[in-house]
């Protein structure tokens, strides 16, 4: 099973991401996830640097492969600029980037007025983003007049060798099958195996499955607790609010319904390496090829050094 970092860009500058990039790579992780964000969840995270700005950066920094984890290639950016950025991310990280893309929240993509579509008509939008990267990148000159999107003569002229991957992110059943039926690969955050099973009968077959969790390294379990609650509570929020309220202060009015001791159950808290062990075992059983853990909150040196002391020789 391969392990990477998560780089949350909520929450980290973007000097510290790369810090954090070129540490985890001397550590022994094997690739990187970064968000992609417009705003943090709340503002006590309080970061939101532009991705494509930090993949760019990363590929001086790391040889580590990096997956956007994930961009939303709907609605605050056009997917013919995005197929544009991934290309370029492409050809500087010399083949190892992916793009994991998703239908999205409100709370990035609603920046510019337009309106927040239902589920479905996110899913038919995600499907018509995924065709016109696609053609851009098979270097022809494209039109497209599709129900969403309009294309007129265009042509991306600096192009990988082979066309980035494509990673889907899905929870729903609805979403898996999208994800199967048009993704390379498959992306979650939750050690289910019931989603890797419908992803793969869908039609996803052997194609890779990434997933994430979170974790708030601290000296003691209760410090870590205390971290995840402050950052990130959004985590324990129920049913669909994370893909509809518009702003980290509306995150911020329904996170105060959230206990502190609900983050036991999302984040792995504390310093205990049987604890991490425990969580990529659970990816491991639900059938995922890759997991990435994302640190919140000062300590992220400590986890790394966790991980590669503790961690990451066990798993090898």
């Amino acid at each position: 099973m391969k392990i990477g970092y998560f780089l949350s860009t909520e929450e980290y500058p973007p000097a510290e991401l790369l810090a954090q990039a070129r540490a985890a790579e001397r550590a022994g992780f094997q690739s990187l996830w970064i968000s992609d964000h417009y705003h943090p969840w709340i503002d006590a995270q309080g970061q939101s640097p532009f991705v494509w700005s930090m993949i760019g950066a990363l590929s001086q920094a790391v040889t580590l492969p990096v997956t956007t984890a994930v961009t939303c290639p709907t609605t605050r950016i056009h997917p013919a600029v995005l197929a544009q950025a991934a290309a370029t991310s492409a050809v500087l990280h010399g083949g190892r980037f992916v793009l994991g893309v998703g239908s999205g929240e409100a709370l990035n993509e609603h920046i510019l007025g337009d309106p927040w579509p239902p589920a479905d008509t996110r899913l038919e939008m995600l499907e018509e983003a995924v065709e016109v990267m696609r053609k851009l990148w098979r270097g022809r000159f494209v039109n497209h007049y599709g129900r969403h999107y309009r294309v007129e003569h265009a042509r991306i002229y600096t192009l990988p060798e082979t066309p980035p991957p494509i990673y889907v992110s899905a929870f729903g059943p609805k979403a898996i099958r999208l994800a199967a039926r048009i993704g390379d690969g498959f992306i979650n955050t939750t050690p289910d195996a019931e989603l890797v099973r419908r992803f793969r009968e869908e039609g996803g077959g052997d194609k890779p499955c990434q997933a994430g969790f979170k974790a708030a390294y601290a000296p003691t379990e209760e410090e870590g607790v205390r971290l995840a609650h402050e950052r990130w509570p959004t985590e324990a929020m129920p049913g669909e609010l994370g893909q509809v309220l518009p702003s980290p202060r509306h995150f911020e009015q329904a996170a105060q319904l959230v206990a502190p001791e609900a983050m036991r159950e999302q984040f792995v808290c504390g310093s205990d390496a049987e604890a991490h062990l425990a969580k990529i075992d659970a990816y491991a059983k639900a059938g995922f090829d890759e997991v990435y853990v994302a640190n919140t909150g000062p300590h992220w040196q400590g986890l790394l050094d966790l991980y590669q002391r503790e961690v990451l020789p066990r798993i090898r």
